[in-house]
């Protein structure tokens, strides 16, 4: 979930009438907005650099409208901000100063789906897409952060900065704990929520990504490996109230979700969870694009298996039909994630509807 367009989240939540009031966006509505190494927050850069073009994109998203719009924050760690650099900070902010920025993200959201009554997603990545090169489509970190204790600790470092935020659980209705590449990450993860009170009592999802030809997380880990680590009790307090798919290609979701569906099934019948949880689904939006961690770009492949004569749309709200068919999730949460535009979510919420 990289730049430009990992800032392009979008979800739909299915009310009781089983249509999908929309959920929403995170930034930039436009590829032509571009991070970099140059830009060590990523695509949360634009919370130092300008907040005014971050609101309009966000708002491109809040107008569709949208049910749920994510911050934009995915992208937010202490050292990006340490590392940032301007005129107005010359040697970049201090870690004192970053809770302001971090609540300029979540009014920045508040403001852009007012208008239309929408909710606030705290959007959380892994540790991966805060290195540069990113990482999060490999899972391959540094040394210092190869393990569960050391990513716990990184974890809990940015969560206590966003738990100074003034009144934050108030105003937050889901935190997004999203992309994660390893199952090491994802327990670090809930346990690091266990340790921040003012976080811990919201409500959240953790999603994963699937970007190869296969249906494993890109360290080889299985689906049912990281369904037990987001869900196992015994290895956390912190149990997420949903779990999700996102970054992956949308033609891999239908076998992909009948293996999150058989994996539900067995944890319930060997008594490791009491139900289902929701799920969260939002692929990505390209055609078969592929980011490249080196170039920074979007590449097409050397063969597409996206089945291009079926709009992106139809075949999201088909792979969400045929879960909703066969599971028994609590509540689906639906949208787009790389490439996806403001638009892409107008014509799914059109489908869905």
């Amino acid at each position: 979930m990289n730049f430009p367009a990992e800032t392009l989240h979008a979800v739909n939540e299915r009310n009781e009438r089983n249509e999908p009031p929309l959920a929403g966006a995170n930034c930039c509505n436009s590829a032509s907005t571009t991070f970099g190494s140059s830009t060590p927050l990523w695509s949360s850069d634009l919370l130092v650099s300008d907040p005014e073009t971050l609101l309009h994109c966000q708002s491109d998203f809040g107008r569709v409208p949208v049910d749920l719009l994510l911050t934009a924050t995915y992208q937010v760690s202490i050292k990006g901000f340490n590392d940032s650099k301007s005129d107005a900070f010359p040697a970049g902010i201090i870690t004192s100063e970053i809770p302001r920025f971090l609540e300029k993200a979540i009014a920045i959201a508040e403001s852009a789906t007012r208008q239309h009554h929408g909710s606030v997603a705290l959007s959380l990545g892994p540790y991966g897409a805060c290195m540069i090169p990113s990482q999060e489509y490999s899972g391959i970190y540094d040394g210092e952060h190869g393990s569960q204790s050391a990513l716990y600790q990184w974890h809990r470092e940015r969560l206590a900065l966003f738990a100074q935020v003034p009144s934050i659980s108030s105003r937050v209705a889901y935190m997004a704990m999203e992309t994660i590449p390893r199952v090491d990450e994802i327990v670090a993860m809930r346990r690091a929520l266990d340790s921040v009170s003012e976080l811990s009592g919201l409500p959240f999802w953790m999603s994963c990504l699937y970007p190869g030809d296969d249906e494993a997380l890109p360290t080889g880990e299985t689906i049912e490996e990281a369904l037990r680590a987001m869900l196992d009790s015994s290895l956390a307090r912190s149990v997420p109230w949903g779990v999700g798919i996102n970054c992956t290609k949308v033609w891999k979701l239908p076998s992909t979700l009948k293996r999150y569906e058989t994996t539900m099934r067995d944890m319930v019948r060997q008594g490791l969870v009491k139900e289902w949880p929701a799920l969260v689904l939002y692929p990505d939006g390209t055609n078969g694009q592929v980011y490249n961690t080196t170039t920074q770009k979007w590449e097409g492949p050397g063969d597409t298996k996206d089945v291009k004569r079926v709009p992106w749309e139809e075949q999201l709200a088909g792979a969400v039909r045929g879960t909703e068919s066969r599971g028994q999730w609590k509540q689906i949460v639906v949208g787009g994630c790389c490439m996806a535009s403001s638009e892409d979510i107008s014509r799914l919420r059109k489908v869905l509807l």
